[in-house]
């Protein structure tokens, strides 16, 4: 299955925040979230694993009870139900993939 750019579900789930979705199948599920600089997500939990790779910029990243500056290059790996948040240090990209697919993101 291929997937276009130009077709790709986009999303705003927040404030400075752009949500696309890049590609989905099976279990899987790939993101990628454009973050304006100084914008966060609050702490939340799901069910997915997921896997965050830094595509551009730096972001502070809290999973559990630890906090790390992530940059360009950077991943993070998620395990099911841990809380974590996030806060773009600067104008920022990370690519996310998911499993089980969000669903939640394909509405």
């Amino acid at each position: 299955m291929f997937f276009k750019n130009e077709e790709a579900l986009v999303k705003n789930p927040a404030e400075g925040v752009v949500l696309k979705v890049v590609s989905y199948g099976g279990g899987l599920m790939m993101t990628e979230v454009t973050f304006n600089k100084g914008i966060s997500l609050p702490p939340h939990t799901h069910v997915h694993e997921q896997i965050s790779y830094i595509a551009k910029g730096s972001f502070q990243f809290t999973l559990g009870e630890e906090t790390k500056v992530v940059k360009q290059g950077d991943s993070i790996y998620i395990p099911s139900n841990i809380p974590h948040c996030v806060t773009a240090l600067e104008d920022a990209v990370v690519v996310d993939a998911f499993t089980p697919q969000r669903e939640d993101f394909k509405k």
